[in-house]
């Protein structure tokens, strides 16, 4: 294919507020510049040209490695670059020709994340009612793809968007930053559904930045499984001298 380029204005939504690094205040204070964007809201963009691509089917069995390399602030103009890639998508979220985000979308059918071990911690288990914030994420993020609304569907980034709301309960201390998902989608899912979440996690390791946690999430709908994800997060962030 050839390279091409989908753009927005990058925003944090009302519900981000919740993780004090989505404001203002509490991005000055971990060292940034300001409010830094939710990583699920650059997923978002990012899928967009995905769903371009590859269409519902996607949706129903695709899968996707997302990394956020640095960080993107409120306001900022998001350029998604697409390249094909021996069967995979890749799209580049990037901002003045910087690259802040990567995306690996494929088509392959869904291989399973890291299996919880002996020693893995579960956390409680949510369940969440598909609606209101959940329902319309994509269009508030930013994203216009009508493919949502034709089908009455869930947007992607909802996924990881559960898993932070995972992190938010159990992990994290303060503010906190989401590094990297993969995702492993198993089937659609429709706006109103109740989605039942069982997570653990499956590692913890402090680098220079702070203390990280990654969690395995199963997410199922009338008791099969249509997600699963594996998500690292820093839960503690490094104090600023």
């Amino acid at each position: 294919m050839t390279d091409s380029t989908w753009s927005v204005h990058a925003k944090n939504l009302p519900e981000h507020a919740r993780n004090p690094i989505h404001t203002d205040e509490g991005g000055r204070a971990a060292g940034f510049d300001g409010a830094l964007v939710a990583g699920v809201t650059i997923y978002a963009y990012l899928s967009n040209p995905v769903i371009t691509f590859w269409g519902i089917d996607w949706l129903r069995e695709g899968s996707a490695t997302v990394e956020f390399k640095s960080p993107v602030l409120a306001g900022e103009l998001v350029e998604c670059v697409t390249v094909s890639n021996h069967g995979s998508l890749d799209v580049n979220a990037t901002v003045n020709d910087e690259v802040r985000a990567k995306c690996t979308a494929s088509m392959n059918k869904a291989t399973p994340v890291a299996s919880p071990t002996l020693s893995s911690e579960s956390l409680e288990s949510e369940e969440i009612h598909l609606i209101d914030e959940w329902e319309n994420y994509g269009q508030r993020a930013g994203d216009d793809h009508e493919i949502y609304f034709q089908h009455g569907l869930i947007h992607p980034a909802v996924w990881p968007a559960l898993a932070n709301y995972v992190v938010e309960r159990n992990l994290a201390s303060g503010a906190w930053v989401h590094t990297r998902s993969k995702i492993h989608h198993h089937d659609l899912v429709e706006i109103g559904s109740i989605a039942s979440i069982e997570s653990q996690v499956i590692n913890r390791f402090t680098t220079s930045s702070g203390n990280r946690a990654v969690i395995d999430i199963s997410i199922k709908v009338a008791g099969k499984k249509v997600v699963s994800l594996e998500h690292e997060a820093i839960v503690t962030l490094k104090a600023t001298p």
